[in-house]
């Protein structure tokens, strides 16, 4: 044969080595345990020899949507309403469940902080925003152009900086809360919650079963870099550790703030300082916003839990957790901070496109 033609075969053939090399177990930079997988075969060392004694015998029907097998905890029927959720996901006994830092501090009715990641896309200067002081990052995919690989990449730099991985995700959708989970994220901000229903379809996405409806796929969570050598494990635990904080910012939000605040699995409800002007009509310190305000208040206190809103209101009766500045905000008031009375002290020529204008 013709050496020439024997390219196209090898490169297929170094192609499918690199394919199922990446397919390995441990394959995180730093070790660790395999990604999750659908591949039975995955982890078998003896590839055609792993055996299925309860199968369905070869071309027949088995009849397991009525009738359960031996030893089966759910009988009869199946049906997800009456389905008894088992124990393979289970923490280990005695294993210490909570490692998420904000979580530990929301339990305590401690203040939490979140600084606002907005306009940059660089690893740099997330990490450099990550171990500023905040305990978390509000990484924002609401009002930002920016996909979830740029996310990914600006964690991935920096997974266990003093601030964790958060994120407001453009709204309670599966494919949104899905990947920041994947990607790494601990802290969930679903916006413009206005229904119950909405509410729900927030937690459902962000918890795993029983609690909700995330499916296990993979990603950076899974991997040692991020949360894969977690006490109990990362599966076991994370439903433990994820914070979902919930935005009222609308009227309607407002009016079934008490049911929202009370789904199971939402840690916190955050009073939206601007939507909520934006959809009422009004300011802060008109009688008709602060009415709004203190509805959610009063839903975050009913339901015993946390109550967020922006920084500026810190000191404002109940509210326990914050959404501070964003980078630029940052950058702007530590220039300030370190120039002093030299800041905006730029000569003006007389011409050129530095001139002053007149």
């Amino acid at each position: 044969m013709n050496r020439f033609a024997l390219l196209p075969l090898c490169a297929a053939i170094g192609l499918g080595l690199f394919l199922l090399q990446g397919q390995q177990p441990g394959n995180s930079k730093k070790g660790g345990p395999a990604a999750p997988t659908a591949d039975p075969y995955a982890n078998n060392p003896d590839a055609g020899t792993l055996k299925f004694p309860l199968a369905a015998p070869a071309g027949k029907d088995s009849g397991a949507i009525t009738k359960a097998p031996p030893g089966a905890v759910n009988q009869g029927i199946i049906d997800e309403r009456t389905w008894k959720y088992g124990h393979g996901f289970d923490a280990p006994p005695n294993a210490k469940m909570i490692w998420n830092p904000v979580k530990i501090k929301m339990m305590k009715g401690e203040k939490v902080t979140g600084g606002t990641v907005f306009a940059s896309s660089d690893p740099s200067t997330y990490c450099a925003m990550a171990n500023a002081g905040y305990d978390f990052i509000w990484t924002e995919m609401q009002h930002d152009s920016r996909d979830w690989e740029n996310v990914a990449k600006m964690w991935q730099a920096c997974p266990h900086a003093k601030a964790v991985p958060g994120v407001r995700v453009a709204f309670a959708d599966e494919r949104e809360i899905q990947h920041a989970m994947d990607a790494g994220a601990l802290v969930i901000v679903i916006p413009t919650v206005r229904t119950v229903e909405e509410g729900k379809a927030g937690r459902d996405w962000t918890y795993f079963p029983p609690l909700g409806k995330r499916s296990q796929g993979g990603g950076p969570a899974f991997s040692a870099d991020f949360w894969g050598g977690v006490p109990g494990g990362y599966r076991n635990t994370i439903n433990d550790n994820v914070v979902l904080i919930e935005m009222i910012e609308t009227v309607g939000g407002a009016a079934q703030a008490r049911e929202i605040a009370a789904i199971p699995g939402v840690d916190a409800v955050f009073a939206a300082s601007g939507d909520l002007g934006n959809f009422s009509g009004y300011k802060q310190g008109d009688p008709d916003y602060e009415r709004l305000i203190n509805v959610v208040h009063d839903a975050a206190l009913a339901a015993g839990k946390r109550l967020c809103g922006p920084f500026a209101w810190r000191d404002r009766p109940d509210f326990t957790c914050f959404q501070a500045g964003s980078e630029t905000a940052a950058i702007a008031r530590g220039v300030a901070a370190e120039l002093g009375n030299l800041k905006d002290t730029q000569e003006k020529p007389e011409v050129g496109p530095y001139a002053v204008k007149k």
